[in-house]
């Protein structure tokens, strides 16, 4: 498959967690720059939401991506970090059947080489019935250098979850 159409066919929904871009009086960078990679690479995002940060709302939201939409993956951006109204982790460990610690662990470790603050984020990821669920930092360059880490095995644990058969002596490494 080309390296641009490695998500072909797979359903995505992109949530921002930030005060201000649900109301209106911020940019949504980071959540569009998130829709327009996962469109590059040949997903179909098919919810792009702003909320308040808000437990209950993302919660709600999160919950209603993967049972309603049932989307294979859900990218969110902003409200990781260690702010009183940052709470996107704590929503997504209420929705989350299963973690999947790798992913948020990995991302921290590479991007801290280039920033310390990257040690503040309490990002987590998640599997709820086939969905994976991943929180990125609201920062632009922070979710752009997230996915740099988390995109080439967007693939592989899409065709985990779907329980598509794989081919065994088939390269595993994105």
């Amino acid at each position: 498959m080309s390296e641009e159409k490695r998500l072909h066919g797979v359903r995505c929904g992109v949530l921002t967690a930030s005060d201000r871009v649900s109301r209106g009086t911020g940019k949504n960078e980071s959540g569009q720059y998130l829709a327009q990679i996962l469109t590059a690479h040949g997903a179909d995002v098919v919810a792009h939401v702003a909320v308040p940060d808000d437990l209950e709302t993302i919660a709600r939201t999160l919950a209603d991506m993967a049972d309603t939409l049932q989307v294979d993956l859900v990218l969110t951006t902003g409200g990781s970090g260690v702010a009183p109204r940052d709470v996107t982790p704590e929503a997504t460990l209420r929705v989350i059947e299963r973690h999947v610690p790798g992913i948020p662990e990995a991302a921290r470790i590479a991007t801290a080489a280039r920033s310390p603050l990257a040690m503040l984020s309490r990002a987590v990821a998640g599997i709820r019935g086939r969905t994976l669920i991943v929180n990125l930092p609201g920062s632009p360059r922070a979710a752009r250098e997230w996915m740099d880490v988390i995109l080439p095995i967007l693939p592989h644990v899409v065709e985990l979850l779907q329980e598509r058969p794989l081919e065994w002596g088939r390269e595993h490494n994105p």
